[in-house]
């Protein structure tokens, strides 16, 4: 076990578990005997065990306190912190379902506590399991070489086990270790407390140890997790990471995790955990996602302590993930670190993919010659014509029933409309049914995706980039996706059940949950001008800001850092990721010293380092730093990096890109700043027989998030 180095508070105290779970364990006065749950919200703990705190008021000794599990004593698994005030221990043996605890101490004090315990394997409140699941721990990679071997039940469960590997300082890599007591000749030496650049820490300053890593791995809610931290150090602090991607998302168990052996992070004395199902790529599912996280959180606390914080870290769809828990789950990370970010998955992230395959069939089919690649650009807002193939071909296929199914999946049990209409569909809506809800008719998830009323190509047209026959034209044939996504000819019309849950559930992040409570660092490396195209541009984080300023009024809790690909998407090779480790360190450290009662807003301003600010970096050779609030389609950044827009945005819709499908309103002549005929009039009522898109109003159904910590069934959606 790691030397557990007491940072902020002891490692076992609930200074850092965020309020808003502690304040939900408190059951009684605060000059009363309490008992909390340490490790997990009380009616979600998971796997039979929970760490639990007896604080004792005033007068009373510890050597009075008795616990109680459902009757029996567990008195003996209680140990008392130093000052004696407070009493931590595991309790176990918790039977699904309601577990009776109680505490209580000289002069009849006493404190109950209802604990809601789940098996280990999940649910826990992301509803129903996906069926069929393929296990992959077979090809599952550990760290130090090898595989997992085979699944052991139905759960893809496999047994924990604990590796060593040690960085070599003959060639920089992590090798196996089999005896943590007996370092090789070759092992690279660290200073637990200099390397980490956090400052002397209680546990002696410059003490050198081996670079030898502890690796726990295991299984949780059907997924794999690992858990890595230098051997005989730990900083009391803790990264959890997330991985990117979406298709083939779904039906499978995964064969990797977010990463937990990144250099940096485990030098500096970082524990650092991961799930295969914080991959999107292997789960494109955000509150499965938020679910695994927990419960992960929730057995390192156990094993390891309460840490003073946790981070969030991860690019592309392992940003999603970050702001989607952090909105909607609300206490399970503290702070987040993301590249290449977007505010949510099925909507931000998602919705641009799919128009990129529309337009790409208009344009290479329907169109065949008749635009520019200017003219591309100017109708999709995309930075280049190439995106929309990018587009199309990488990430649109999360939008088929059957065009991106995991390789694992049989095919006797993938979806056919003729041969299997009962089988697994693999596009992102029917993922995730248990948000949604099934449509009685066809036995399908119910689809958010409307675009009736869209004016594409809008201001391209009143820019006078295309001509009123391209504009008409376009509009005609661009089409939507059937309930198997493959392309029609007719517009998309979203079914209002879907769309009332994606805005009351979170799915599309509106910032009005726990998003605009945490520190976030919004780190970009620059990919708008990649020659073949792709999706991460530069537009979305200025999305997440409007949607922060929509909804909070400041977007003070944030920070943007843009820079070249020198260093790759998100790699703590790059000087300016590293400092950001410590300048997000040095930023949580003083907020959870903050015991004051003003609003989370004010103490993360308060909070923040002073030299932690918006900047981007040049591209020379020698990069020089500069110091500007980011904007979108302004200011000296945006001048070496420029920002675009999206196919929606053309049309008129805000930035914010908050709309699933708008409001309509009569065809205007005078918006057009070319005049019309009465026969292309005539054209263009016909395309929009009952009106096109007032963006100045609230989408339909438009309306706030229902609530935080939500739970979900297949059939009903949120409980």
């Amino acid at each position: 076990m790691p030397r557990i180095v007491r940072v902020v508070g002891a490692a076992l105290c609930a200074i850092a578990i965020v309020p808003a779970i502690v304040a939900m364990n408190i059951v009684t006065a605060a000059d009363a005997l309490q008992l909390r749950v340490l490790s997990s919200r009380p009616d979600m703990v998971t796997g039979g065990d929970a760490l639990v705190r007896v604080d004792l008021p005033a007068g009373m000794a510890a050597r009075d306190v008795k616990l109680t599990v459902n009757g029996a004593d567990a008195t003996a698994k209680l140990k008392a912190d130093a000052s004696g005030r407070s009493l931590t221990g595991l309790v176990a043996g918790l039977v699904i379902g309601s577990n009776a605890l109680a505490a209580t101490g000289s002069n009849k004090a006493s404190s109950k506590l209802t604990v809601v315990n789940h098996p280990i394997t999940g649910p826990l409140f992301a509803g129903p399991q996906e069926q069929p699941f393929v296990c992959m721990t077979d090809k599952f990679k550990l760290v130090g070489g090898g595989t997992l071997g085979p699944a052991l039940d139905a759960n893809c469960s496999i047994a924990t086990r604990v590796d060593y590997v040690y960085r070599s300082k003959t060639d920089g890599k992590l090798k196996p270790l089999a005896d943590p007591k007996t370092a090789p000749a070759d092992v690279e030496m660290v200073e637990s407390s200099r390397d980490s650049g956090f400052g002397t820490r209680d546990s002696g300053s410059g003490t050198r140890i081996p670079f030898v890593v502890r690796i726990e791995t295991g299984t949780i809610n059907r997924g794999i997790y690992e858990i890595a931290m230098l051997n005989e150090y730990w900083n009391g602090r803790l990264i959890y990471t997330f991985g990117g991607g979406c298709e083939p998302g779904w039906y499978q168990q995964g064969d990797s995790t977010g990463g937990v052996d990144d250099d940096v992070q485990l030098r500096m004395g970082y524990a650092v955990a991961s799930n295969s199902l914080n991959v999107l790529g292997n789960d494109c599912g955000s509150v499965v996602s938020a679910e695994t996280m927990a419960m992960t959180k929730e057995h390192f606390i156990e094993a390891y302590g309460v840490p003073a914080f946790t981070i969030g870290w991860g690019t592309s769809g392992g940003s999603t993930q970050q702001h989607e828990i952090a909105e909607n789950y609300p206490g399970l990370l503290d702070g987040l670190m993301t590249g290449r970010s977007f505010a949510d998955g099925p909507f931000a992230s998602s919705t641009s993919s799919g128009e990129g395959r529309l337009f790409e069939r208009y344009f290479d089919k329907l169109a065949r010659d008749k635009y520019t690649d200017d003219q591309i650009v100017a109708v999709t807002g995309f930075p280049l014509a190439a995106t929309m193939h990018n587009l199309s071909r990488v990430r649109a296929p999360r939008f088929n029933a059957t065009e991106s199914c995991p390789a694992g999946l049989a095919p006797e049990l993938k979806y056919d409309p003729v041969k299997n209409p009962r089988g697994a569909r693999c596009d992102m809506w029917d993922h995730g049914v248990n948000v949604y809800g099934r449509d009685p008719k066809t036995g399908f998830a119910r689809r958010p995706l409307d675009n009736v009323g869209i004016q594409y190509g809008l201001a391209a047209l009143n820019a006078g980039k295309i001509s009123k026959e391209q504009f008409l034209d376009v509009n005609e044939k661009i089409g939507g996706f059937d309930i198997d996504g493959n392309m029609v000819a007719g517009r998309m019309v979203a079914d209002p059940i879907a769309v009332r849950a994606a805005y009351r559930t979170g799915r599309l992040n509106q910032a009005l949950g726990g998003m605009g409570t945490v520190p976030i660092l919004d780190y970009r490396t620059y990919y708008d001008d990649l020659p073949g195209g792709d999706v991460h541009m530069r537009f979305q984080q200025f999305t997440t800001d409007a949607r922060l300023l929509k909804a909070t009024g400041t977007t003070d809790n944030r920070v943007m850092l843009t820079q070249d690909r020198r260093y790759g998407a998100f790699d703590t090779k790059s000087p300016v990721l590293r400092d950001a480790i410590v300048q997000m360190d040095q930023w949580l450290t003083a907020l959870s010293k903050d015991a004051s009662n003003d609003p989370a807003i004010v103490k993360i301003r308060r909070a923040k380092p002073a030299g932690f600010v918006d900047a981007c970096w040049t591209k020379d050779e020698t990069p020089q730093k500069i110091v500007e609030k980011q904007q979108y389609l302004a200011g000296r950044c945006n001048d070496i990096y420029p920002s675009h827009s999206f196919p929606r945005g053309v049309a008129g819709a805000p930035i914010t890109n908050d709309i699933i499908k708008c409001q309509l309103r009569p065809i205007t002549p005078s918006e057009y700043k070319v005049p019309f005929t009465a026969d292309e009039m005539a054209r263009l009522k016909k395309v929009f027989p009952g009106g096109v898109c007032d963006w100045s109003k609230p989408g339909v159904d438009q309306q706030p998030l229902a609530g935080t910590w939500q739970t979900f069934n297949a059939d009903r959606g949120t409980n």
